[in-house]
C-alpha cells in the first residue's frame, strides 16, 4: 500500500517547521550520565510528551525509581508510553527510541556548540548532539502524527510508544518496566502489540539505505586501582612508591591488542569463525574500505579485506578502551602521581556471548593479571552496565514491509545489515512480547554519533520521516497476522 501522495507533500511542504522541531530538541542538553544535566533530561521527557499529546498521542509518564551514579543516588528521568488507534482491524506497531544523548563539549574538538542545532547549507547537514542519535529519528515519528493530524487523516496502523531517558547510560530500569508492563495483559499499553519498530541505527554507508536485524551486546567495565592516601609530587616519591597508573596501564595493554584480537582467554573462542558461504553475505554488501576510512576520517582499517572489516563490526566482538578517571589530562606539565586511577572498557558482544558468561572470565582474568604485578595497591573491577547481543528474522512480514517502503522513498532495495553498536531493549521486547523487531535507520554511517560534530543530512531526516510513514502503510497492506 503506498503511502498517500498528500502525506508526502505535507512532509515536503513543512521541511523547515520539522527542522525547527529537531532544533528545539537539540537545544535541550539531555545528557543522562552528567547528574547535573539529569535535570535536562526530565526537561526532554517532557517536551517529547508535549509533541506527541498536540497530535493526539494519549501519554504517561512512568517513574523508574532511582540508581546511584558516581556514588550520588539519582532519579531516573522518567519514561514515556503512548498510544493512538485502537482499531482491531489493523496491525498495532509499538515504536521505540530514546531521547537522551551522549556528554559533548565544545572543548571536545567541536566546530559549533553542539547543543545549538548548526544548518550547513552548503552541504545540506544539520550538525548538533543528538541530531542523529536518536532525536532525529524521534521526531520523524512525531513529524509523521503531525502530518496526518493536520492532514485529518487517519493513520493505516495503532500506534504504541515507548520512548527513555537512559539509553546512553544502560537504559536503567527499562527491561523492568516492560516486563512489568506485559504482565498487566489487557490492561498493558502493550496489548495487541504485531511487532516493533527501532529507528536508532545508520545505514552501513552513505548511498544505500539499510535494514538491520541483529545487534553486538555490550559489557562494560571499570577497573579500579588506589593506593596512596592522596596524591604524590613525583620528584619525592617517584621510585619509592608502587603507582596505581602504573598498575592501571599494564592491566590495560593485556586485553586488546593492536589487530583488534582480545586476550581476555576464552572470549573470541566462544565465537565459531564464518565459513565461506557467510563471508559472502559480507562480500556482497554495499561497503568498501573506503566507506570505513571515510566514516571514521582516516586511513585506520584493520585489513584489506572487505569482509574481514565487516565481520569485525558485525559479527564478531571487540573490545575497545574508553578513558582514564584520575589521570591529569590537562595542558602543560604537572608532575602528580595520582592516588587513584579508573580505567574504563568495553566488550561488544555477539551470539553465544552473554554478560553473564563473559563478566567472569573477564574479571577472572584481571583478577590474576593484578596479582602478578606483585603490587601493594589496591585493585577492584565494576560491571557498569551490560546488554545481550540480538539476531532477528529478516524474512518476516515488517522487514519485508520496510524493504518494499524503502523502494518507494529512496528507489533502492535495502542491504541487509547487522550492526556493530548495542540497543539492549531490543532483546528485552523481542523476548517480553514474543514479536518481531525492526532496526530501520533514518541516518547515514558518516553521521558521527557519540562523535564531535554529530549531523543528520537534511535529506535523510526528511526522506526519513517519509519513509517511517510509508513502512506504516505498507504494514498496513497485508492482513493481521
Amino acid at each position: 500500500m503506498a503511502a498517500p501522495v498528500d502525506f508526502l507533500t505535507y512532509v515536503d511542504d513543512h521541511q523547515d517547521q520539522f527542522i525547527q522541531r529537531l532544533a528545539t530538541a537539540v537545544e535541550i542538553p539531555s545528557v543522562s550520565g552528567e547528574p547535573a544535566r539529569r535535570p535536562d533530561v526530565v526537561r526532554m521527557a517532557k517536551y517529547l510528551e508535549e509533541q506527541l499529546q498536540a497530535y493526539g498521542v494519549e501519554t504517561k509518564q512512568v517513574d523508574l525509581g532511582t540508581h546511584v551514579m558516581d556514588g550520588q543516588t539519582l532519579p531516573l528521568p522518567p519514561a514515556i508510553l503512548g498510544r493512538i488507534g485502537n482499531d482491531k482491524a489493523k496491525k498495532t506497531v509499538l515504536i521505540y527510541g530514546h531521547f537522551d544523548v551522549q556528554p559533548a563539549e565544545l572543548s571536545d574538538g567541536w566546530s559549533w556548540p553542539p547543543f545549538t542545532l548548526t544548518r550547513d547549507e552548503k552541504t545540506g547537514r544539520l550538525y548538533g548532539r543528538g541530531s542523529s542519535d536518536d532525536k532525529g529519528p524521534v521526531l520523524g515519528w512525531v513529524n509523521v502524527l503531525e502530518a496526518h493530524h493536520q492532514l485529518q487523516k487517519p493513520l493505516p496502523v495503532n500506534l504504541r510508544f515507548c520512548f527513555e531517558g537512559m539509553e546512553e547510560s544502560g537504559s536503567e530500569g527499562l527491561d523492568d518496566l516492560i516486563l512489568e508492563e506485559v504482565k498487566k495483559g489487557k490492561e498493558s499499553w502493550f496489548d495487541g502489540v504485531d511487532c516493533v519498530c527501532i529507528s536508532d541505527n545508520y545505514w552501513l554507508n552513505t548511498r544505500t539505505p539499510a535494514l538491520t536485524y541483529g545487534l553486538r551486546g555490550i559489557s562494560y567495565y571499570k577497573v579500579n586501582i588506589a593506593g596512596p592516601a592522596r596524591d604524590l609530587h613525583s620528584g619525592v616519591f617517584g621510585r619509592m612508591v608502587h603507582e596505581p597508573m602504573t598498575d592501571l596501564i599494564t592491566l590495560l595493554s593485556k586485553l586488546v591488542d593492536p589487530q583488534g584480537n582480545i586476550l581476555v582467554p576464552g572470549v573470541d573462542e566462544m565465537v565459531p569463525a564464518a565459513d565461506e558461504e557467510e563471508k559472502k553475505l559480507y562480500t556482497a554488501l554495499d561497503y568498501s574500505i573506503e566507506d570505513v576510512e571515510l566514516s571514521a576520517g582516516g586511513k585506520i582499517a584493520l585489513s584489506d579485506d572487505k569482509a574481514s572489516v565487516l565481520m569485525g563490526r558485525m559479527r564478531s566482538p571487540s573490545l575497545s578502551l574508553h578513558g582514564i578517571e584520575g589521570a591529569f589530562y590537562g595542558a602543560g606539565a604537572k608532575t602528580v602521581i595520582p592516588a587513584k586511577v579508573a580505567g574504563k572498557f568495553s566488550i561488544r558482544l555477539v551470539p553465544p556471548q552473554t554478560p553473564e558468561n563473559v563478566d567472569p572470565l573477564v574479571i577472572s582474568y584481571l583478577e590474576t593479571e593484578f596479582k602478578k604485578l606483585g603490587s601493594k595497591n589496591t585493585f577492584s573491577i565494576e560491571n557498569l552496565h551490560g546488554g545481550k547481543p540480538w539476531v532477528e528474522d529478516h524474512k518476516h512480514w515488517s522487514y519485508e514491509a520496510a524493504r518494499r517502503a524503502t523502494e518507494a522513498i529512496y528507489k533502492q532495495t535495502p542491504d541487509y545489515t547487522r550492526e556493530g553498536g548495542s540497543i539492549p531493549v531490543t532483546l528485552t521486547f523481542a523476548e517480553a512480547l514474543g514479536v518481531n523487531v525492526l532496526l530501520l535507520p533514518m541516518g547515514r554511517g558518516d553521521d558521527g554519533a557519540h562523535s564531535t560534530n554529530e549531523k543528520l543530512d537534511i535529506s535523510n531526516y526528511i526522506e526519513g520521516t517519509k519513509l517511517l510513514g510509508t513502512y506504516l502503510y505498507e504494514v498496513a497492506a497485508g492482513t493481521k497476522a
